[in-house]
């Protein structure tokens, strides 16, 4: 059976379920489940060592901060070092969430919204007719 060969983002969303899955789980175990599972399988690809959900959960310097290790692992074919990795990065977003909350809930300096709102409002009530607004409010009340 040929393997199809995981992405980094694959490879953390799969410690991310291990981690809920298995709360009570210490990193070490983690990590060792994660390379019984990838040995012996094809490495990621060196072109793509992102991993794009996480932008919205910590900033960029928490979730990119294993990804060094991930090429090294990459680079030299050693499954250890990728999955050293991606738990570095998964620590790190945990430990902000944990710290902090979710990106973009715990200050204004932080919160995406902060100085777009009014100008939105202006800009969308300058151009969209009213009916067409009404319509928009409505649709999002029903999916809210």
């Amino acid at each position: 059976m040929v393997q199809q060969q995981p992405t980094v983002a694959d490879i953390y969303r799969r410690a991310q379920s291990l981690r809920q899955e298995h709360s009570d789980w210490s990193l070490k175990q983690l990590k060792e489940q994660l390379v019984k599972e990838f040995s012996g399988g094809p490495f990621p690809p060196l072109y793509n060592l992102t991993i794009p959900e996480q932008d919205d959960r910590a900033p960029e310097e928490d979730w990119t901060a294993g990804l060094p290790v991930v090429r090294r692992g990459i680079q030299f074919q050693d499954w250890n070092e990728v999955v050293q990795g991606i738990l570095i990065s998964l620590e790190q977003t945990e430990n902000y969430e944990r710290a902090r909350g979710p990106e973009g809930s715990h200050d204004d300096w932080h919160d995406r919204s902060v100085g777009i709102d009014e100008a939105e409002a202006k800009g969308v009530g300058k151009w969209m007719p009213e009916e067409l607004l009404a319509l928009a409010e409505r649709k999002g009340k029903k999916s809210a």
